[in-house]
């Protein structure tokens, strides 16, 4: 009896000693419990519910310099949302060199990528120019972020040529770099109306998600001139340029997706681009194979994936960022811009128009009054503050290209986005199935 009770005294001992470490760790257990559930609740509440009416503009001492403010609640450095990066393609075609040079210029920023393509119209003599433009200059070699397409692609404007030269930019582009946030699509003919400063600054307080592209399901008389005939575009096997090839037979309109059209130029996010590249799901390559044969492809083939898909159909901001001035309907050819264009052009907000004419004095009205850009020169920014002493190129990349300088020119992009995105504007002009 004794034994038995010497035996129950040592383990009751034992049961006490460790008492007192399990309750301490599960009392640190429900706390870190409690910490997760209270911080997961509070980002999943902010990734479902994102205001879309939360730009606001602050004017600050300096009257030239403009913020914006954002409740998105994205990853910052130092309280300021995290900049992002943005990939452009810019092409052309044969006499477009120096328009390209001289767009590519004034959009220039170190944070981005860039591609630049002349189509195979292009003699070799007008690429090789390109090329050399790019390797000779200072701060595209130190920066390393302009590409050439060295293998030229031809490109027919009605076939579906464009669409495939876009979409081999946007693959170099996710090869080049992984760090870009959206994508734009240029001609020479385009050019901006603000500064990458300002662009990046105020795309800095957007969800990197968004999809600027303006689209329709209603394509009235694109149905019978566009959709059910059936065309070859030459441009896929012949090496010189010449329209597309009618059918005389028809098709049918697809059952298995709805057929969008719009804008061919876009602003994309590098999300749904990767989801067209890459292609978990087979429809953006289903819908390539039909638009293969649909005349004007670059006006319904990333509508008609996006519009399509239930994860990016929300995400659609039905714009393209352009000033366009169009002749009368059905607005197929774009008026060429001048001086008389200059006032609405910046009354628009948009941060680029097209379609500019070969070295229009509006194009130097632009440089001027909205870009601060002297001739042959970037286009400033913060990254971009050395002086002309010496005949020397006052860019260089000695500023901190995550720290803007923006201008006049964010506070017309907020006022157009603000509109954009309010809630009874974003959520009736999304795609519509």
């Amino acid at each position: 009896m004794k034994k038995n009770s010497h035996f129950h005294i040592g383990r009751a001992a034992s049961e006490r000693k460790w008492l007192l470490p399990m309750i301490a760790s599960s009392l640190v257990s429900i706390i870190l419990i409690y910490m997760l559930t209270v911080e997961f609740g509070s980002s999943s509440e902010r990734i479902k519910s994102p205001s879309f009416q939360f730009i606001s503009l602050k004017q600050t001492d300096d009257s030239s310099g403009y913020f914006v403010e954002s409740e998105l609640g994205q990853k910052s450095h130092g309280g300021e949302p995290e900049p992002p990066r943005i990939a452009y393609l810019i092409s052309g075609t044969k006499g477009d060199s120096g328009r390209m040079r001289r767009t590519l210029r004034a959009l220039y920023h170190p944070r981005n990528q860039y591609v630049l393509h002349l189509d195979l119209e292009a003699p070799p003599r007008e690429r090789l120019e390109v090329a050399l433009l790019v390797k000779s200059d200072a701060t595209f070699s130190q920066v390393n972020n302009v590409h050439v397409v060295g293998k030229a692609n031809l490109v027919t404007y009605k076939g579906p040529t464009m669409i495939s030269c876009t979409l081999q930019a946007v693959a170099i582009l996710l090869k080049e770099s992984k760090d870009w946030d959206w994508f734009i699509n240029l001609s020479a003919s385009d050019y901006p109306l603000v500064t990458q400063d300002d662009l990046l600054h105020v795309f800095s307080h957007l969800p990197r998600g968004l999809n600027f592209i303006e689209h329709t399901s209603d394509i009235g008389w694109k149905l019978y001139q566009r959709a059910k005939p059936i065309i070859v575009d030459p441009g896929l096997y012949l090496s010189k340029k010449s329209d597309i090839f009618w059918s005389t037979q028809h098709r049918a309109v697809p059952t298995s997706f709805k057929l969008f059209t719009g804008s061919a130029w876009v602003m994309l996010s590098r999300s749904f681009l990767e989801f067209c590249i890459w292609g978990w799901d087979n429809l953006p390559r289903t819908v390539l194979m039909y638009y293969t044969n649909f005349v004007s492809s670059p006006e319904g083939y990333f509508h008609t994936v996006i519009c399509n898909v239930q994860e990016f159909r929300n995400t659609t901001v039905n714009h393209d960022l352009h000033y366009i001035a169009w002749d009368t309907p059905p607005k197929q050819h774009p008026k060429l811009l001048s001086s008389k264009d200059f006032d609405d052009m910046v009354k628009s907000g948009a941060p680029f128009a097209r379609k500019f004419p070969k070295d229009d004095p509006v194009l130097d009205k632009i440089d001027k009054e909205l870009l601060g850009r002297s001739e042959g020169q970037f286009t400033p920014g913060e990254w971009c503050v050395g002086s002309r002493e010496g005949g020397r190129d006052p860019c260089s990349v000695k500023g901190d290209p995550t720290v803007f300088r923006p201008g006049p020119g964010a506070k017309r992009l907020v006022g157009l986005v603000s509109k954009l995105l309010a809630s009874e504007n974003f959520h009736t002009k999304q795609c519509k199935l």
